[in-house]
């Protein structure tokens, strides 16, 4: 049942747009707290199927050259996340109950909400068990958190947005990834104008055994950045959107500079040092070509 039925999901999703389909056991949520975990929504759960589509690197375009942030906020991020998204999740969830097995399709509610109600039972968690999508992809093999605090796939670093689909069908389990992506060149804390991220305070995410180091982010600060930081669609608690921002955009053009991703381009993303705003509101414009060089030593300045 699990590798052919595992083929048959990741094909269905893969022709209703998604770009990265990965498969965890539920074991690998071991140690998630149980406002975290899976088995919290779903206890019969066996697997957990990760879907990502691509933020399309043209809708960083705008952003990039500090001319347009509304295309990025539809194609990038809103509708994104609420249509393109859902729709993919949708199709593969309805591949796994036309076999006769639940699946329960999952949306990226923030982790760092406040329980919204009363636990319905002394063993259960309050509601909303809200689930960590950036690990659930480090878990179904996908890629890795990098230094930024990102998920990164070898295929797309940083441009990235998942759905997810909690099932009871006993999958057939992706490897986790064993390759290195981040370089921990530090542009993402070096370009950042507001001193969001340090490169000496950090903290470490393990994921199933999966470590990575990731700079420690003062999302106080982020919710004033006008970077390219994005408030959250989801819930007004929930911590700023940076994948448009600075920090993140530094990231894709380093990823594509030092040939770690494999989706490349004819001309490079960045032709121009990023244009920035500080805490102040002081704009200061980049003209000076941008660094561009390997990361093959951790660079920590």
């Amino acid at each position: 049942m699990g590798a052919g039925l595992t083929e048959t999901l990741k094909e269905t999703a893969r022709r209703a747009g998604a770009d990265l389909v990965g498969v965890a056991p539920i074991e690998r949520f071991e140690g998630t707290p149980p406002e975290h975990h899976p088995a919290s929504i779903f206890p019969e759960a066996r697997s957990v199927v990760a879907i990502g589509r691509r933020i399309l690197r043209g809708t960083l375009r705008g952003v990039e050259e500090g001319t347009n942030t509304f295309d990025y906020s539809c194609y990038g991020y809103s509708w994104l996340e609420k249509v393109f998204l859902p729709t993919t999740v949708y199709r593969a969830v309805g591949c796994l109950e036309d076999t006769g097995w639940e699946a329960v399709p999952m949306y990226p509610y923030p982790t760092n909400l406040a329980p919204e109600g009363v636990p319905v039972a002394p063993d259960r968690p309050a509601p909303n068990v809200t689930i960590d999508f950036d690990r659930a992809a480090v878990a179904a093999g996908l890629g890795e958190i990098g230094f930024g605090g990102f998920f990164l796939s070898p295929q797309f670093g940083p441009r990235v947005r998942f759905g997810m689909i909690l099932t009871d069908a006993e999958l057939e389990e992706d490897p986790l990834f064993a390759g290195s992506i981040c370089g921990e060149c530090m542009k993402c804390v070096d370009d950042c104008p507001l001193g969001a991220m340090t490169a000496d305070r950090t903290t470490t995410v393990n994921v199933a055994g999966k470590s990575s180091e990731c700079a420690v982010v003062d999302y106080s600060l982020c919710r004033t950045c006008r970077n390219g930081a994005q408030p959250s669609t989801f819930h007004d608690e929930g911590n700023p959107d940076r994948l448009a921002a600075v920090c993140a955009r530094s990231c894709v053009h380093q990823l594509e500079a030092n040939g770690k991703i494999s989706n490349t381009f004819a001309t490079p993303f960045r032709t121009r040092r990023p244009w920035s705003v500080s805490l102040s509101g002081e704009i200061t414009m980049g003209e000076a070509a941008p660094r561009i060089g390997g990361c093959s030593e951790p660079h920590r300045a």
